[in-house]
């Protein structure tokens, strides 16, 4: 072989060897799905995840995400990771429990003391367990954290005790667990999707409905509702889920990147609720909205006893009681 048509060949092998190479850097795409705000406490959160991960893996990892409903609301997203469509999704576990039922046990009202007794449930070995169910239902569970305690607001009057409660149509999340407290409350509980909500409350077709406060700021619904009630009644985790074929096209090295980042990113979430809750319920009231800080939360909790038993049958009052019992 001449010395020309060497050199060529040498040329073309290495020509070939770095579009290997190429190949083997390009980013693996991961769509990450989710009705919350980018600016909601865990739309923070992910995209901090998003950023640590793309910067770890030197951008073998592109986490791209679609706030807002882009994708659908919070069951089509789940739907979507379960099937492989949608590679990840951040959402409440009170959505999940339609796919996931062990983890209804969390929806239980007045089951937290406060957001650190949650968290420490979450992390610990409830959580791990918790977290655990999910592989068998079609998706690879990364971390559980949480956005808050629910709060109630309405349009028609303020509620400070339960009988105001009686006859409202309050939007909840499609859960039955959810529905069987504000029936047994005296409500009329009607499950929507999130991005259903505010035309509905818009339109009078809803009275009222129940969240966090990121998240009725972030829905805007003090745009369309009058009252306020900090009644804290359930709190809301979440859960950050992968599909598991995206997560095993991913190389060891990586999946431990994003695991960690993922853990990471629920204790950004909890930071970032906790800004939100110092000054949200000034916003607000600053919107025009009349709020009840003072409520017999004793009352509430006398008239779901018949609720509270059923429950317990349910999932056990060893179960139960684990989770209070956490310190």
């Amino acid at each position: 072989m001449s010395k020309s048509k060497l050199l060529a060949a040498l040329v073309l092998a290495a020509g070939a060897l770095v579009a290997q190479d190429a190949a083997a850097q390009q980013a693996k795409v991961l769509n990450l799905g989710f009705v919350g705000r980018q600016t909601a406490p865990e739309g923070v959160a992910v995209t901090s995840m998003a950023d640590k991960v793309r910067q770890r893996t030197n951008g073998r990892v592109d986490i791209k995400l679609h706030p807002g409903g882009a994708l659908g609301g919070d069951r089509e997203v789940i739907e979507g990771v379960q099937i492989g469509t949608v590679e990840m999704t951040v959402s409440s576990t009170s959505i999940f429990a339609n796919f996931v039922p062990d983890v209804q046990v969390l929806d239980i009202p007045f089951l937290f003391r406060d957001f650190n007794h949650a968290q420490a449930v979450l992390d610990g070995p409830i959580g791990k367990e918790l977290l655990a169910k999910f592989d068998a239902r079609g998706f690879k569970g990364l971390a559980l954290g949480g956005i808050g305690f629910r709060q109630l607001t309405n349009s028609r009057r303020p509620v400070a005790g339960v009988d105001d409660v009686k006859g409202l149509k309050i939007r909840t999340q499609e859960n039955p667990i959810h529905i069987q407290v504000w029936r047994a409350l005296g409500a009329q509980p009607t499950p929507m999707a999130i991005p259903e909500v505010f035309t509905a409350l818009q339109q009078g077709v809803m009275d009222g409905q129940e969240n966090p406060i990121g998240a009725i700021i972030n829905n805007r619904f003090g745009q369309v509702q009058k009252h306020l009630t900090i009644t804290n009644h359930a709190f809301t985790p979440v859960a950050l889920v992968i599909s598991p074929a995206a997560f095993g096209a991913l190389s060891a090295a990586d999946q431990r990147v994003l695991q960690e980042e993922a853990t990471a990113a629920m204790a950004v979430c909890k930071e970032e609720v906790a800004k939100i809750e110092k000054t949200g319920v000034d916003q607000l009231r600053g919107m025009g909205l009349q709020v009840v800080e003072k409520v017999d939360t004793a009352k509430f909790q006398d008239a779901l006893k018949p609720t509270f038993a059923d429950l317990a049958k349910r999932f056990g009052e060893s179960t139960i009681n684990r989770i209070k019992d956490t310190k």
